[in-house]
């Protein structure tokens, strides 16, 4: 894939051509006019810019004063356009047809996308790890996470006149165009379709026993099955998902972010509050053999990385964010950031070690709602029990739409590439309820990747915990066998057998069922 940069300027061509009229997309965003023929001709055109007049040639016969004034006004307009060069094909693609994005935009989008229902097994982690390993883990993996959030915030314009608006477009920049994509295509799109599926399957069971709660015995003979409920949740998810782009979900985000936080808050709260299980154990779980353990923890481990996705978005989000000189797009980006990973840190440390501390080694394999449902369905008022039930559907509803926006947008750039033209609303819906019927047959077909938290997490661990590290080296190239330079290739390369030692004990632990993450046991 060519890598173009964008531009927030007009891009006319050196050579006379028919106008291409501007075409109003399905969210009622102009495409910019100019730079597409179906020859391909306009990738040699040359780019007229507000200062391409100011060049030394033209300046050379103007007196000193004159060439003082165009000169500032060239810095002038260069600070107000960001000379950057415009894909006009971005104007029509659902993460950057809208760049009014802002701050709290962010905030939204990451907490949207950063905190979830993965939380909710990491007590399960720390029945294995017991105290210390699960209190350490959870604060390195917390930290590391940030700092590679922190790589993927800045390299968004690592190079002047760029923006990589994509994990994959960086990914290209840093490993070359065709390795670029094998290493970072999988994992991204593995962890956007896998965490929407898995989202139908916790949303659809979820919903199950929220009826069950509310409606009691006053059910019919003849209730929905577990299958039916999926269903019903992914047709909720596709009837939002025709929200336009990322810009349009802030609101959703905003609500996903409201119901986990609170969803999250509750769990643990409720736990602490009520009395633990007799003949309750801190010490790690123990298993029959030594090999047994080992895997175990480490599938623990990956259960704990992956409690921290997300970066596959953090891109994607800043894209939707205007950018000049004087006030590029990190900025805001890194303010949003900050306080949304403030409160999953609030959010993450109380519910894996308040978890613990009320269940410890008898918490159930499928974290914290089955402990809750399990020991105290009898204790907690219906209606509270409910209303937790009821937020973490909301939740889960909101974040299938952040999480399948790249999807969204893969399948729009390849439509709009072939067609040279943008999707119309009816080929745009078409896409979106593809996807979701597609999540939900795969999961109706594979209902244990529900199953697999640590599985994911190794097999994904390398987005978040080791490719931006190698990122920031292979651009930015700080002083070979500088400290920056030792410490980014270390983190790298330690991800990288993380996930492989991750993965491993998520395929044993699946295989041997020592770990069968189900969130419910469906009836």
């Amino acid at each position: 894939m060519e890598e173009r940069p964008e531009t927030e300027l007009i891009s006319i061509p050196a050579t006379p051509r028919a106008s291409t009229p501007e075409i109003l997309t399905p969210s009622g965003q102009r495409s910019p006019r100019g730079g597409h023929t179906s020859t391909g001709a306009s990738k040699d055109a040359k780019s007229w810019t507000p200062t391409s007049f100011i060049s030394p040639r033209f300046l050379s016969p103007i007196g000193t004063p004159m060439k003082r004034v165009l000169v500032n006004m060239k810095g002038y307009l260069e600070e107000v356009g960001h000379l950057t060069k415009l894909n006009p094909q971005d104007a029509w693609l659902p993460i950057t047809e809208s760049r009014n994005g802002n701050a709290h935009y962010a905030a939204f989008h990451n907490l949207n996308a950063g905190i979830g229902f993965q939380a909710l097994v990491l007590p399960v982690a720390f029945s294995f790890l017991g105290w210390s390993w699960g209190i350490i883990s959870l604060t390195i993996a917390y930290f590391w996470q940030l700092y590679t959030l922190w790589i993927l915030v800045q390299l968004h314009e690592a190079v002047p006149g760029k923006r990589y608006n994509r994990y994959v477009e960086l990914a290209q920049a840093a490993f070359g165009e065709r390795l670029g994509v094998w290493l970072a295509l999988f994992p991204t799109v593995y962890l956007s379709a896998g965490t929407a599926t898995a989202l139908i399957l916790v949303g659809g069971e979820t919903m199950k026993l929220f009826f069950q709660i509310v409606c009691g015995p006053l059910c019919s003979s003849n209730p929905l099955t577990t299958v039916e409920w999926y269903l019903v949740f992914t047709s909720l998810c596709i009837v939002l998902s025709q929200l336009p782009n990322l810009n349009s979900i802030a609101g959703l985000s905003l609500v996903g972010a409201v119901t986990a936080i609170t969803y999250t808050t509750m769990a643990w709260v409720l736990s602490v509050s009520q009395p633990r299980p007799p003949s309750i154990s801190y010490e790690p779980i123990s298993l029959p053999s030594y090999t047994a353990s080992l895997f175990s923890v480490l599938n623990a481990m990956g259960i704990i990385a992956f409690a921290f996705r997300g970066h596959n978005l953090v891109l994607e989000i800043q894209a939707t964010m205007p950018s000049t000189f004087k006030h590029p797009a990190h900025v805001p980006m890194w303010k949003g950031a900050k306080v949304a990973y403030f409160f999953i840190a609030m959010c993450l440390f109380p519910i894996a070690i308040g978890g613990f501390w009320a269940y410890g080694s008898l918490m159930p394999s499928g974290g914290m709602l089955s402990a809750l449902y399990a020991f105290h369905i009898h204790d907690i008022p219906r209606g509270l029990l409910a209303m937790t039930f009821l937020l973490v559907v909301f939740n889960c509803s909101s974040s299938f739409q952040i999480y399948s926006m790249p999807a969204f947008d893969s399948f729009e750039a390849g439509y709009t590439s072939r067609t040279n033209r943008p999707c119309s609303i009816w080929v745009r819906s078409g896409f979106r309820i593809f996807f979701g019927f597609v999540s939900f047959f795969i999961g109706v077909a594979l209902p244990f990747l529900s199953s697999l938290a640590g599985l994911l997490g190794g097999l994904t661990l390398p987005v978040t915990f080791a490719y931006p590290c190698f990122m920031w080296v292979l651009i930015k190239k700080p002083t070979k066998y500088s400290f920056n330079w030792y410490f980014n290739w270390i983190l790298g390369w330690l991800g990288v057998a993380f996930s492989l030692a991750f993965s491993i004990g998520g395929i044993w632990s699946m295989v041997n069922n020592g770990l069968k993450l189900r969130f419910f046991k469906p009836s």
